[in-house]
C-alpha cells in the first residue's frame, strides 16, 4: 500500500555559507525552489523523516530550521490570494496506473 504524501514548506535560516550550500544541494533532491531558502516539497513521513535527520546532520544549534504541512485544502486555496506563479500547477504529483 502507498504511503500518504503531503506538501510541505522547509525553510531554512543557516549561519555559515558552507553549511547553507549543503542544505540547499540537498533539499534541491527533494523539492523545488520557492525562495532562496525556502523549498515545497512533496513527501510522505517516512521520506520526510529522512529528510529532516539528513538536514540535522548538516545544521548546527545555531541554524533555524522549519518544516510546514500543508493541508489539501491550503493548497488549493493558494491561487486564490496569490501570483499565478507562486505554486506552479505542472510538479503536481501523479499517480502510474
Amino acid at each position: 500500500m502507498a504511503e500518504l504524501h503531503h506538501w510541505y514548506l522547509i525553510a531554512y535560516d543557516i549561519r555559515s555559507q558552507k553549511r547553507w550550500r549543503r542544505a540547499y544541494k540537498l533539499l534541491q533532491g527533494y523539492g523545488s525552489r520557492v525562495q532562496l531558502s525556502m523549498f515545497r516539497c512533496w513527501l510522505s513521513p517516512r521520506e520526510r523523516e529522512k529528510l529532516r535527520w539528513l538536514l540535522e546532520e548538516i545544521l548546527l544549534p545555531e541554524d533555524d530550521l522549519l518544516l510546514v504541512r500543508l493541508s489539501r485544502q491550503c493548497v488549493r486555496s493558494l491561487p486564490q490570494y496569490n501570483r499565478s506563479d507562486a505554486w506552479p500547477r505542472d510538479e503536481e504529483p501523479f499517480r502510474i496506473v
